[in-house]
């Protein structure tokens, strides 16, 4: 199977295309995280190219002039990847590697790559390598040829099959292998959710790089491995907290990100169970992040695949200590004002004021408004908790200042 690769700084370079779907601010803001990916995945980024492509070119994606350009630039600089911002059909993968000599990658691929560096627990190993499989199996060029000798006995004799169809058998067969012990886990991973007993679920959810493990560690005392890079986080880690003397269960789970390739959204649909078991959600929002917005809108669109929704959900807006909005000088009569150039308050009183008091903004590194953040939580665990165990509600004080 495809090893886990560990690149030193590896030279890459970046390739994007705007198109009807993404004009050239969106694809510069795709590439921005493109480029976070391969930082990640231990990649330097050293130049980028974009291609107007109204439609694509079913050999190369992009037209010949400008794989010139990125052929001669790769020649001189002696890059060691091309990265695509769009997945790439096999065909066209085969013939740009041809072209240019080095290894190709598209985002897909790049994404399977660090997850399969961050990959710690059997499970989110195995979630892994089938999306891997599952991604490899239609780009199969005779990759592995001698692996396993060619399938004999009664029934298999004739003309035999090709290396490729040989290839190709050992995938499937690999791939049913993978279904068959993440069956087998899923069903082991279900007893023991049902052995936690009664206590209330919370789940953190949010785009990837959001501090969701941070703020897990400052709520929960614990040492969950948070790093300021795309993807710390893939095994969901569960842990017993107690605001006040109410005990529930939080769990921090992966990250979501736009463009998620779809072999990684199934296969990590079981490692979702724990959200769409939970009573309560917390939305983790990077307010200072630009495209805060859109971040939260994929984020909810995965929520929605797996049939979570509609649940109880705090959104909490995270990293206020970075946010920074333009500024316009008073001299300034051309400039028009946009949502870049709301403050924290200002934004406040935009779509957030319909999320009310469900709204909360904090710095889970700095520890800002954190006791806010505590009670809110608290109150709405304790509604859940009353109305599962409506006798022991005089347990848990109405305010948590009580205590």
């Amino acid at each position: 199977m495809i090893e886990k690769n560990t690149i030193e700084h590896e030279k890459a370079v970046l390739i994007g295309v705007i198109n009807r779907e993404q004009n050239e601010e969106k694809v510069t803001e795709f590439l921005d995280e493109l480029e976070f990916l391969t930082y990640t995945a231990g990649g330097e980024v050293v130049k980028r190219f974009v291609q107007r492509v109204d439609v694509p070119n079913p050999k190369t994606l992009i037209g010949s002039g400008k794989m010139e350009e990125v052929e001669s630039f790769v020649k001189e600089n002696k890059v060691g990847s091309v990265i695509f911002d769009d997945e790439l059909t096999p065909a066209q993968q085969r013939n740009i590697e041809k072209q240019l000599r080095c290894k190709i990658v598209d985002r897909t691929s790049l994404i399977l790559d660090i997850f399969a560096q961050r990959a710690q627990t059997s499970y989110a190993r195995t979630q892994v390598e089938l999306a891997q499989y599952e991604y490899l199996l239609p780009r199969l060029t005779g990759l592995w040829t001698h692996l396993e000798r060619q399938r004999g006995g009664i029934g298999m004799r004739g003309p035999g099959e090709t290396e490729i169809e040989t290839d190709r058998r050992i995938v499937r067969d690999r791939i049913t292998l993978l279904k068959k012990k993440l069956e087998k886990i899923d069903k082991q991973m279900e007893t023991q959710r049902g052995n936690r007993g009664a206590l209330v679920r919370v789940a953190l959810v949010g785009y990837t790089n959001v501090g969701k493990s941070t703020l897990m560690n400052v709520i929960s005392k614990s040492e969950v491995f948070a790093e300021n890079k795309l993807f710390a986080t893939l095994d969901t880690t569960v842990r017993k907290v107690v605001i006040g003397n109410l005990p529930f269960l939080l769990s921090d789970t992966v990250g979501f990100i736009r463009k998620l390739p779809t072999q990684l959204v199934e296969s990590f649909k079981s490692t979702l169970d724990e959200v769409r078991e939970a009573d309560l959600l917390l939305h983790v929002v990077d307010i200072s992040h630009p495209q805060f917005e859109e971040h939260i809108e994929s984020v909810n669109q995965i929520l929605d695949e797996i049939d979570s929704a509609d649940k109880n959900t705090i959104m909490v807006f995270n990293k206020i200590d970075q946010y920074k909005h333009a500024e316009i000088d008073e001299d300034d009569l051309v400039t028009e004002r946009t949502e870049r150039h709301f403050t924290i308050e200002e934004w406040k009183r935009t779509w957030m004021q319909r999320v009310g008091d469900k709204a909360l903004f904090i710095s889970a590194l700095n520890k800002e408004n954190l006791d806010e953040f505590r009670k809110r939580v608290y109150n709405e665990v304790r509604d859940i908790h009353v109305t599962r165990f409506p006798y022991n509600n005089f347990l848990y004080p109405e305010n948590l200042d009580e205590y």
